[in-house]
């Protein structure tokens, strides 16, 4: 960092250059939730743009050296609790295997993160070394990758941390742009502002500030008209009169049991929570709350008719009347006793299941094996873990006797895509039901960060909660209304409105992606065919 005001990158020493882009890293990562310093990401990506403008001098195994410290700094921060797994000695792993385990996830995942902003870093490269003199090639080609490859991880078994979440919750106005093409949107506008500081940096080497600012007068025109208007049109939604509708108002009771995975996943556990989720359904449905929500695998038993716990929840509804939304384990289907679904289950007044989620997205090596054909088997010799969940289809609806809910369980509240599809088929609100155990509040904050985003994109109130924290009220502006204490047992009364619109994004999906990504490919090959290069 210490040349990086009076140098170009190509006088810089190799190890400067790495020091420079995990420096960019880490600064964005602070930008994320715990630590919320958002408006560090309209700046904090500058370094890593400026280490690409300058691709012409600079061989290109360079380039994606560059992005991978940027990725493993930004991940390796924001990721960091993911060691809390450790220990893992009541599971009966030894201790230093445990925190093998620990590691080993936390470095897996955040290599997988840091190997798509190589891929950027060599794309951007490729951009300025064969396209040298189209800055505005250069910004939309940064753009259209950086969302190209998130997308793309996002449609893979593992993803955390996207560029947008950094503006979560804190930057209401920009999270309304949301609405229009879900997060892409936020991360492009995040990489064209950074590209374009980096673009004034990178070329501010003239004798006087009049001929500066002449050279780059289209440069600072472009990049203050995008902030003014991306900023009015997210204040414009932010402030957009859309009034619920009081007839559509809907009373939840959620109970936060925090009881730790490691007591619950026993016997004594099992009964414990069967004690805590009973007790509190019971004082919620004497509140007069239309249904209890409680979080995932609270009762971490297999439903099944006939079952001692199953027996005593169906008795407990049937004689108060009121829906518990149950977050438990259950078979795939009737007859299939070896495929069991994480999932959510409202029971009914007549003790009936009326309503199910199967959880879509598990996550890897914690509730399935990937590969299992030969890598579960060398997992199986070396964790006692068992691997015997199945995903959920595609496409689900949870009907229920309060409406219609798009659900996420857990992990799933990174993947925008499965909300969208269940509010496009007419979802009226969102629930999210969660573990959290044993991750620290840093995880937590972030987990909620997301939810709030959720529930902007979707222009849905959304209601969280979770074994030991955060639970949460959002409604569609994404004002936090309440939220609990973590690691305490809650019971709380929510009120929130069912809602009937439909978003830009929830209407047509991630259309910025690909049109970002087209318009690059075009521009690029119409210029190497049609225009020679000066």
């Amino acid at each position: 960092m210490v040349r990086f005001w009076r140098s170009s990158p190509e006088q810089l020493r190799p190890w400067q250059r790495l020091l420079l882009a995990a420096g960019s890293g880490g600064l964005t990562a602070l930008a994320l939730p715990p630590v919320s310093l958002w408006p560090l990401a309209w700046i904090s990506l500058i370094p890593l743009w400026w280490l690409g403008l300058a691709a012409p001098a600079l061989p290109w195994w360079q380039a994606p050296i560059w992005g991978l410290s940027w990725g493993l700094a930004y991940y390796g921060l924001s990721l960091v609790w993911i060691t809390h797994l450790h220990p893992l000695m009541w599971l009966g792993i030894p201790w230093l295997s445990s925190l093998a385990i620990a590691l080993g996830a936390w470095a897996f995942i955040t290599l997988w993160g840091s190997l798509c902003i190589a891929l950027w870093s060599l794309g951007l490269w490729g951009l300025v070394r064969y396209w040298p003199h189209h800055r505005r090639l250069h910004l939309l080609g940064g753009a259209a990758l950086w969302c190209g490859l998130e997308a793309g991880r996002n449609a893979s078994p593992l993803d955390w941390s996207p560029l947008s979440l950094t503006q979560s919750p804190g930057n209401l106005w920009i999270l309304h742009l949301a609405r229009f093409s879900g997060p892409a949107v936020i991360t492009a506008l995040l990489v064209v502002v950074n590209g374009l500081g980096a673009e004034l940096l990178y070329h501010r080497r003239l004798p006087q500030t009049g001929a500066w600012l002449r050279a780059h007068r289209p440069s600072l025109v472009v990049g203050l008209g995008l902030i003014v208007t991306m900023s009015a049109t997210g204040c414009g939604l932010y402030y957009q009169t859309n009034p619920d509708q009081g007839t559509e108002i809907l009373h939840l009771g959620l109970i936060q049991g925090n009881i730790p995975t490691r007591q619950k996943l026993t016997l004594a556990g099992v009964r414990q929570a069967l004690e805590v989720y009973s007790q509190g359904y019971k004082t919620l449905a004497r509140a007069g709350v239309d249904a209890v929500l409680t979080p995932e695998g609270a009762v971490p038993v297999t439903w099944q008719e006939g079952s001692p716990s199953t027996r005593l929840l169906t008795t407990l509804v049937r004689q108060t009347g009121t829906p518990l939304w149950l977050g438990t384990f259950a078979a795939l289907a009737p007859g299939q006793p070896g495929s069991y679904t994480q999932s959510l289950l409202e029971i009914g007044p007549d003790g009936h299941i009326h309503g199910r989620y199967n959880k879509v997205q598990l996550v890897p090596l914690g509730e399935y094996i990937p590969l299992s054909a030969w890598l579960g088997k060398l997992i199986n010799r070396l964790s006692p873990l068992d691997s015997y969940l199945v995903p959920g289809q595609p496409h689900q609806r949870f009907s229920t006797l309060s409406g219609v809910a798009a659900v996420g369980i857990c992990y799933e509240s990174a993947y925008s895509r499965l909300f969208r599809d269940q509010v496009r088929a007419g979802a009226e609100f969102i629930v999210t039901s969660s573990n959290n155990d044993p991750y620290p509040l840093a995880m937590m904050r972030q987990h909620h960060g997301l939810d709030v985003l959720r529930a902007i994109e979707a222009d849905r109130w959304a209601l969280r909660v979770t074994n030991t924290g955060l639970s949460a009220l959002v409604d569609s502006h994404g004002h936090t209304r309440w939220q609990g204490s973590p690691h305490d047992q809650v019971l709380y009364q929510a009120s929130l409105y069912r809602r009937h619109s439909q978003t830009t994004y929830v209407a047509w999906g991630d259309w910025l992606t690909p049109l970002l990504l087209g318009l690059t490919t075009v521009w690029g090959l119409g210029l190497k065919i049609f225009v020679k290069s000066p």
